[in-house]
């Protein structure tokens, strides 16, 4: 099981990128950092690693599979850089500064859950620069991208699932179970609470927070019961 509050705040730079660059080597520096943090963080998951999790061969130190490496950074690069770029995107086509900047104590606590068997991850924020507080719209546009960024992962994994098990091919465990991820921080990322982008979207508009959590709820729970319970997508016979 694994969330991460991925959002989104008001932020005055101290040293932002220079005028017409869509980014800084800090931006780089903190999200590149993250990404690697999170994928070693689902690796631990997916192999059965930790203190709490393996033993032995499956221990925290024995050799990692590339597949998990690959599977595990497939999963962060799609459920949480993609969710922050999309942040970033739509407040700099709004004509804001937008940056990532990590949380280290966040970092620090993905890896302490990790451990335990499921990851708790709130690696950072994208920060916006000279958006008014209360232009409810702005803010609720630029929250809603991060989800909506991640439905689309979603639908993409979820259909090659479901053609690659029609064609008799084992592909379709690892989509189904990144289609699950994204669907799963996407509904988190919803929740309407505090600087969730949920909290953002509500204010914005109740009916368009409504419609997006229950696409994406719906959507959990079609993934959730594809793989933990029919082991294949569904509508696949």
């Amino acid at each position: 099981m694994t969330s991460g509050p991925y959002t989104y705040t008001l932020w005055t730079p101290s040293s932002p990128s220079p005028a017409g660059r869509p980014t800084s080597r800090t931006e780089l520096t903190h999200i590149t950092i993250s990404f690697l943090v999170l994928t070693f963080d689902l690796v631990i998951i997916l192999s059965g690693r930790g203190l709490l999790l393996g033993t032995g061969s499956t221990g925290l130190f024995a050799p990692i599979s590339l597949f998990f490496v690959g599977l595990a950074a497939t999963a962060a690069l799609t459920g949480f850089i993609a969710h922050e770029m999309a942040h970033k995107l739509v407040a700099r086509r709004l004509g804001y500064w937008a940056e990532f900047r990590m949380w280290p104590f966040g970092l620090f606590l993905s890896l302490l859950t990790s451990l335990s068997g499921f990851l708790f991850a709130a690696p950072g924020a994208t920060m916006v620069n000279g958006m008014d507080p209360s232009d409810r719209r702005r803010w609720g546009r630029t929250g809603v991208a991060g989800p909506v960024s991640n439905l689309l992962f979603a639908a993409g994994f979820y259909g090659a699932s479901l053609a690659t098990f029609r064609i008799g091919s084992t592909a379709f465990g690892p989509l189904l179970f990144l289609a699950f991820i994204n669907t799963l921080f996407a509904t988190f990322n919803l929740l309407p609470f505090g600087l969730l982008d949920g909290a953002k979207v509500f204010r914005w508009g109740p009916g368009r927070w409504l419609g997006t959590f229950f696409v994406a709820a719906s959507f959990l729970v079609v993934c959730y019961v594809a793989l933990y319970s029919y082991g294949s997508p569904l509508l696949a016979w």
